[in-house]
């Protein structure tokens, strides 16, 4: 394991992830990653590789979707909470590294990368991991794909007022230049060792790896960013309101970077 996944690893086992997707707006991504992905999902019982699981907020609904889930993550305590949470309800799971999957091609009719390329940040292992996603998906397959955004340190920095610390520029100014962000002092809410990437970069690794793209949207829009909304998030009326909003300039270029994270649909095809 490279200094970098170990970081990464260390930042995972000592960080609740869990509680990140389930609190307050931090639902609004995975709200949102639920209704683009079923867009494409096949129908149950598929089966589906969730790469870079985490602890299963997504193999939780998928498996109350109907959906055969095999979890595979790089850090060990993910795995065991996963499996301690979902292994009755058929969830299967495995330590393993997204740039070199345990299975024979043609495994999975879904194969889903949606935390993996957030910390791979030579572009050469972020196409390795989705060349095996696309190895291990089936022909046709469908291959979700999430990113942070370029832009995700300037407006957390800004909403968060890290912004006004000198050495917080600098990591921001760094995340411009190249997309790669670190976190060298280990300064809480900084993040971990991580790349963020530009839309069009984005699509680009997607087509290198001979993944046809369907669709590359932004997840969380504006609102992720406007902390004063999370109130109207408890109320479903108001609820509705915000995804409408969201999605009415998910697509949009215009605004695509707005988004702390987005989320590409591919397919394996034979183009």
């Amino acid at each position: 394991m490279g200094r970098d996944i170990a970081d990464v690893v260390a930042h995972y086992e000592s960080s609740l992830e869990e509680d990140r997707l389930s609190v307050g707006l931090g639902a609004l991504e995975l709200v949102r990653t639920q209704e683009i992905l079923r867009r494409h999902l096949p129908a149950p019982p598929a089966q589906v590789l969730d790469v870079g699981g985490g602890t299963g907020a997504h193999a939780d609904w998928l498996l109350a979707d109907g959906y055969g889930v095999h979890l595979l993550d790089v850090a060990p305590r993910h795995v065991e909470q996963a499996l301690n949470a979902l292994g009755s309800r058929g969830l299967t799971a495995d330590v393993g590294d997204a740039r070199q999957l345990p299975f024979p091609d043609d495994s999975f009719n879904v194969v889903l990368v949606l935390g993996p390329l957030y910390h791979l940040q030579e572009e050469a292992d972020r196409i390795q991991a989705l060349e095996e996603a696309r190895r291990v998906a089936r022909p046709d397959g469908v291959v979700g794909v999430a990113a942070i955004n370029r832009f995700a340190s300037l407006f957390d920095g800004l909403v968060r007022e890290f912004i006004f610390e000198p050495e917080f520029r600098e990591v921001v100014e760094r995340d411009f230049t190249d997309g790669r962000h670190s976190n060298p002092q280990n300064r809480p809410h900084w993040f971990t060792t991580a790349f963020f990437h530009r839309p069009e970069q984005l699509e680009a690794e997607i087509r290198s790896a001979s993944l046809s793209l369907v669709e590359l949207v932004g997840v969380e829009g504006l609102v992720g960013w406007l902390p004063h909304l999370e109130h109207r998030w408890t109320n479903e009326a108001d609820r509705d309101v915000i995804l409408s909003a969201t999605r009415l300039v998910e697509a949009d270029p215009a605004v695509i970077g707005l988004s702390a994270h987005l989320l590409a649909v591919a397919r394996k095809t034979d183009d």
